[in-house]
């Protein structure tokens, strides 16, 4: 496959750094917003021009009235600025941060809010600024997001599951809030002062009625825990959180509140997805005695990775793997790991990627991801990358896929960037009359993103995430990440 210049960012799972370890999937990147910027790379001024003409072709129908598309680009322009080894490099920061700010404060979502909050505090961290930009006599930023938090009500999410989320958003509004002062070097204020929010956010996990969404949102909240080095307040105290919300999912067909998908589902991909993020939490605590708490938990992820259909496991096969290694057991539990990889990442020929936004839509980017991590892209081909750049006029089929496609746009960026193929959306081609992918679908996104409404903000997380990868090659994790140590599984 043709790519740019710049070398595979990983050859093998053994070379994921930490952060890319606990949060590895797409999911948490596009939609949380959490972990944007892996695996940085050299600053590329073409990829930074992609990067602002992506956001110039998304103005053309999406005003500043979409205050988070707008923070993005102001936010994308700044990280842009202060790694270009030719600009003013920090001094960019003070004349741009009061407008962003204001920005964020604007936006009345107050989820949405939090979360471009965190964005800018990770992006500080990564770039290695002077963390007093946000914290002094004047400002104090990360206590305001905190205060965020506070806010947000149980059940606001507006999806196919509306009703079922309880304090699921405000849960994972503590996950990324916790990881963002962690990053800044402020995780004391978390626990040391009149309150305990991270006792507080432990104690939401049983206001979330559903299985899947205890285990998934609970399963970063508990990851970010220890990776904060508060993990004793997960299992020394008189509740032990790790143990309940395995005994939760046991429950899942007693309770009876499954999950609804925009696609069909087997009833096992509703199991097997939070098990396998519960398994990654379990890597990041370092207690292997909770692999056979209840049952053996390697076996029951075993017997639910087959009972799921192929395209599902094309999603799940990188959870699978990662949250395996991080355990020290992917040897033991898949002895040939390349004929794993190779029967995931070769489903792309029976499946057609403008089926459906959800469950064929973003098959293919977590097949690029699977074979990224394992250093398989060697199985990725023209035919592959072509079949899914030019599959976007197929989501015209529906109401339902039209409005989500800048869902699958979203991962497919972050993804093709990663394997240094993103050009591949910029260039023009016959399926779109001579425009290029990227520009077709923003020209017809709805005025101001209104239909697409929190999908559009999937994009501008791939576009920000883009813009971090840009600050250097050699660039070490933060310090969080760095001195963090994954117990179960060899160094």
């Amino acid at each position: 496959m043709a790519v740019a210049s710049h070398p595979m960012p990983v050859a093998g799972l053994k070379d994921l750094r930490h952060e890319s370890r606990m949060i590895a999937t797409p999911w948490s990147r596009m939609v949380r917003g959490i972990g944007l910027g892996q695996y940085p790379m050299a600053y590329d001024p073409d990829l930074a021009a992609q990067i602002r003409r992506t956001f110039e072709l998304l103005s053309r129908r999406v005003s500043p009235a979409n205050t988070y598309t707008h923070f993005s680009r102001l936010l994308a322009d700044l990280i842009l600025k202060v790694e270009d080894p030719a600009g003013a490099g920090e001094a960019e920061v003070g004349p741009a941060l009061g407008p962003i700010l204001d920005v964020i404060r604007s936006e009345e979502n107050l989820y949405y809010r939090l979360m471009a909050g965190c964005i800018l505090m990770d992006a500080f961290a990564k770039l290695g600024l002077d963390r007093g930009f946000l914290v002094n006599q004047e400002l104090d930023f990360p206590a305001e997001i905190l205060a965020v938090a506070d806010e947000i009500q149980p059940d606001r999410i507006q999806d196919e599951n509306s009703g079922r989320h309880g304090d699921y958003e405000r849960l994972s509004a503590y996950s990324a809030v916790f990881l963002a002062l962690g990053q800044l070097g402020l995780k004391d204020r978390l626990v040391s002062g009149p309150r305990n929010y991270v006792s507080e956010a432990l104690d939401l996990l049983e206001g979330i009625p559903g299985p899947f969404f205890r285990g998934r949102g609970g399963s970063m909240l508990l990851s970010v825990i220890c990776l904060l080095g508060y993990d004793a307040l997960i299992f020394d105290g008189e509740r032990d959180y790790m143990r309940e919300v395995l005994d939760y999912l046991d429950r899942a067909d007693e309770i009876d509140n499954p999950p609804s998908f925009p696609s069909p589902m087997t009833p096992a991909f509703s199991k097997v997805y939070p098990l396998l993020t519960m398994l990654n939490a379990i890597a990041m605590s370092g207690r292997e005695e909770y692999l056979t708490h209840g049952k053996d938990r390697l076996a029951e992820a075993r017997e639910l990775m087959a009972g799921i259909s192929p395209v599902e496991r094309t999603h799940m096969g990188l959870y699978y793997l990662v949250a395996l290694h991080n355990l020290g057991r992917l040897e033991e539990q898949v002895p040939d790991l390349d004929a794993f990889v190779e029967g995931v990442v070769g489903q792309w020929k029976d499946i057609d990627p403008g089926a459906n936004f959800f469950l064929n839509g973003i098959a293919y980017p977590y097949m690029i991801s699977t074979a990224m991590v394992t250093g398989r892209t060697d199985l990725l081909d023209d035919e592959f990358v072509d079949r899914l750049v030019d599959s976007y006029p197929d989501l015209e089929r529906t109401e339902l896929d039209r409005a989500n496609r800048p869902y699958p746009l979203s991962y497919v960026l972050n993804m093709l960037g990663e394997i240094n193929a993103s050009h591949r959306l910029f260039e023009p081609r016959a399926r779109y009359g001579g425009l290029s992918a990227m520009e077709w679908v923003a020209g017809r996104l709805s005025e101001d993103g209104r239909d697409e409404g929190n999908r559009l903000y999937m994009l501008d997380h791939a576009l920000v995430g883009f813009a971090l990868r840009l600050r250097g090659a050699g660039t070490e994790e933060t310090e969080l990440f760095h001195d963090f140590r994954f117990r179960l599984a060899p160094r």
